[in-house]
């Protein structure tokens, strides 16, 4: 792999809306993906939890704290599209946020127990919503303006995204 940074790609924003299949798997993969990054993690110890998954990269228990960070600002996210009228969400500097203690200390126990409860909100939010709720919008200041189709694909690609982080780790160290 060339990009240890994107293992399972670069996310393509898609142009047009998702069809009912599409968003159907969409929703079952992020149903997954507390599980798929249980299953990632499993059996690794704090030696191998607090190694980089590229150099330069984040330790592995910081992908474990940061994805419930960022899926919990999704589900806020979703919520306010929903709600509001184009609402102009915030944005947030994963980066920082990923370097205060309690990603880098806590343990991965704690972020995987709010993964499970946070995923059975959201994707219960997900499953409710008529397709037309899909074409909502939202204005993100960095990326402009967003569809929940768009947000939807987003972040079925970025708990793969983060889960293929740790389990190409695993591969390339043989754990």
């Amino acid at each position: 792999m060339d990009d240890l940074r994107f293992p399972v790609g670069r996310f393509t924003r898609p142009q047009g809306p998702l069809d009912g299949d599409m968003r159907r798997r969409a929703i079952d993969t992020i149903a997954a993906a507390p599980e798929r990054l249980r299953e990632a993690v499993q059996g690794l110890d704090d030696a191998q939890l607090d190694t980089p998954y590229r150099p330069g990269g984040w330790t592995v228990r910081q992908v474990v704290h940061h994805v419930p960070d960022s899926h919990l600002n999704a589900y806020v996210r979703f919520k306010l599209a929903l709600t509001e009228d184009e609402p102009t969400i915030r944005p947030y500097d994963e980066t920082r946020w990923a370097m205060l203690d309690d990603s880098r200390l806590t343990p991965i126990e704690t972020s995987l127990t709010m993964l499970d409860a946070l995923h059975d909100r959201w994707v219960r939010l997900l499953r409710s919503m008529k397709p037309a709720e899909f074409s909502r919008g939202l204005m993100h200041p960095e990326s402009g303006p967003m569809t929940l189709d768009q947000m939807l694909a987003l972040y079925e690609w970025h708990g793969r995204h983060h889960v293929a982080h740790v389990t190409g780790l695993r591969e390339r160290s043989g754990w």
